[in-house]
């Protein structure tokens, strides 16, 4: 029997109850539970498999409500809420008392945005608490933009998927913390890094981070299929490499035209954005073609093509 369900008060009932509901966002599925339950938070990373030293991001329906969650908001934090929120856009602000240190890995600060779904908005205004919810993924895995890739994932572990349909945007949202009050990128995402600069400046970035990192979303292996996968300039070269496999390739909007590749073009018509809406569910589907070897194309390096190759670059690491 399928946990996918449209049912809203289900949800309510379940995370108020202590449970995990997995929700949709813009960016991608969140599993989410209540920011003030440990019992809920503990199942949070107990089922994700996920460390303890890696933060979740809290997720309310307004930018009013983030009054009880953080005691300093910087001015250009409120110029960038008031741009981007709700949105794809996470926050790192200095957190207050209320918050509990298994939300933010002991740190200060606490990761907060205004998910800008209709679905999931409704559902955070009817709830008496603020939701965290990593993406509704095992830990290190490809993030769900689908109920039914959550569903593969969780079927067993929780009782609903909350069907908001697919992601519109696709990829992750971007992590902007601050430092002397300062933004800084710690996480590129589904805002363009142009788009945030032309609100608060040129910003630096930070965006990877192993031991104790300041925000979700830094550790340099993340978001990777099971297949092994290559991140190249040109596909029809590393193919060459790879005759005698069973081989799948993710381009973006040139395709090799060879009937021997499993091949997957993110956008015909040359779309970055609907490339990195396409990004996630793509990977999945590749991914149980039971392949040899995955080789995606590299993005020109600017604007979301910036985040798309984040991602990648993550999902090909290797030691």
């Amino acid at each position: 029997m399928s946990i996918i369900s449209k049912d809203i008060q289900k949800a309510i009932t379940l995370l108020t109850d202590e449970k995990l509901v997995a929700i949709p966002t813009e960016t991608v599925y969140g599993l989410a539970g209540n920011i003030f339950s440990e019992k809920a938070i503990k199942s949070i990373f107990s089922t994700k498999k996920r460390p303890f030293f890696n933060p979740l991001i809290v997720h309310v329906p307004s930018i009013n409500s983030i009054d009880d969650i953080v005691i300093h908001v910087p001015e250009k934090a409120k110029l960038l809420a008031d741009a981007f929120w709700p949105g794809s856009m996470t926050l790192v602000l200095k957190k207050s008392d209320k918050i509990p240190d298994i939300i933010t890995a002991g740190k200060d600060t606490v990761a907060v945005r205004v998910p800008n779904h209709p679905v999931t908005l409704e559902l955070l205004k009817q709830l008496p608490f603020p939701l965290a919810a990593p993406s509704a993924n095992p830990f290190g895995s490809i993030s769900p933009t689908k109920p039914e890739h959550v569903e593969r994932y969780f079927k067993n572990d929780i009782k609903q998927v909350l069907d908001g349909g697919s992601c519109a945007n696709g990829i992750e949202s971007t992590i902007i913390g601050f430092e002397n009050d300062e933004p800084i990128i710690y996480r590129l995402g589904a805002l363009a890094l142009e788009d945030i600069e032309a609100v608060v400046g040129k910003i630096n970035i930070k965006n990877k981070e192993e031991i104790s990192p300041d925000a979700p979303g830094m550790l340099e292996r993340h978001y990777a299929p099971s297949t092994r996968t290559f991140l190249v300039d040109n596909v029809a070269t590393e193919v060459k490499k790879h005759q005698d496999k069973k081989i799948g390739i993710l381009v973006f909007k040139n395709s090799l035209n060879d009937a021997f590749l499993t091949e997957i073009m993110l956008s015909k018509k040359g779309s970055i954005q609907d490339a990195a809406s396409n990004l996630y569910d793509s990977l999945h589907e590749l991914d149980h073609q039971k392949l040899d070897v995955l080789i995606t194309e590299k993005f020109p390096n600017h604007g979301l093509g910036k985040s798309i190759n984040d991602r990648l670059q993550r999902a090909t690491f290797s030691l």
